[in-house]
């Protein structure tokens, strides 16, 4: 499991994304609006649009709001135009990462982000500088309590996964990009619940860090995942759980 998945893991089961769900709400419905832009309104013909949705289900945003941010991205309401723009750039140790986000102002964007990487011993690159080291994949996560592994594995295996490792409560599926929804459909099919389901990038290689700069490092991902225009930070950092446990307390 990459570094930057294992720290998302360990904040969502600390309650640090409860802590934020004003801005997590903001975040999911930025997510809903432009995806309803790009791809139309329904789900079912959008795959993004259909992700997002369940995402913003699973964070028990109403049913309202989903409503609405549909509706504006496809101009059935008005509302605030965003930008998708990716950044990336450098953490301590000369870890990559990579930083997707929705701005309806590039330059206050670009502005803030250069100062939190400068702040936390990192700096903000070129485009391109990071990015060929990622690859686009889908991980999904399923309790150990819920499932039979046996199961579990044939079914997505037959549904094109490409791995699924044993963590110490849940399994994670990892699947090809162009995959991910085959296999959510296979394991709604036979009613197995998933906990987490999401397109991320991993990185094809990690940067071992220790001592003051997987501190630096675990900073430098909170004010990035902090800032409103900020929607995902990925970053090819390799740190002891301990010490993420340490920084998420």
């Amino acid at each position: 499991m990459s570094g930057h998945s294992k720290w998302s893991t360990i904040k969502r089961k600390k309650g640090k994304a409860d802590a934020a769900r004003g801005k997590m709400f903001t975040k999911l419905i930025k997510e809903i609006t432009v995806a309803a832009r790009e791809g139309g309104g329904e789900p079912d013909a959008n795959p993004r649009l259909r992700t997002a949705i369940q995402a913003a289900k699973a964070a028990n945003m109403p049913a309202a709001n989903i409503e609405r941010a549909i509706k504006r991205g496809t101009g059935e309401l008005p509302g605030v135009s965003y930008e998708e723009i990716k950044y990336e750039g450098y953490g301590p140790g000369g870890v990559a990462v990579l930083v997707e986000a929705m701005t309806d102002n590039k330059n206050r964007a670009v502005s803030d982000i250069r100062h939190i990487f400068s702040i936390h011993g990192g700096s903000l690159g070129e485009v391109g500088c990071v990015g060929w080291m990622f690859e686009r994949k889908g991980i999904i996560q399923v309790d150990k309590g819920k499932v039979d592994e046996e199961e579990l594995m044939m079914t997505v295996l037959d549904a094109g996964a490409l791995d699924m490792k044993s963590e110490e409560d849940y399994f994670e599926i990892i699947t090809p990009f162009e995959k991910f929804e085959a296999i959510k459909q296979a394991l709604d099919e036979k009613k197995i619940p998933y906990t987490q389901a999401e397109l991320t990038m991993i990185p094809q290689t990690t940067i071992k860090l220790e001592g003051k700069e997987a501190e630096q490092m675990l900073k430098l991902m909170e004010e990035l995942e902090d800032h409103e225009d900020v929607q995902k930070v990925y970053a090819n950092f390799d740190i002891a759980t301990e010490i993420m446990e340490k920084m998420s307390a």
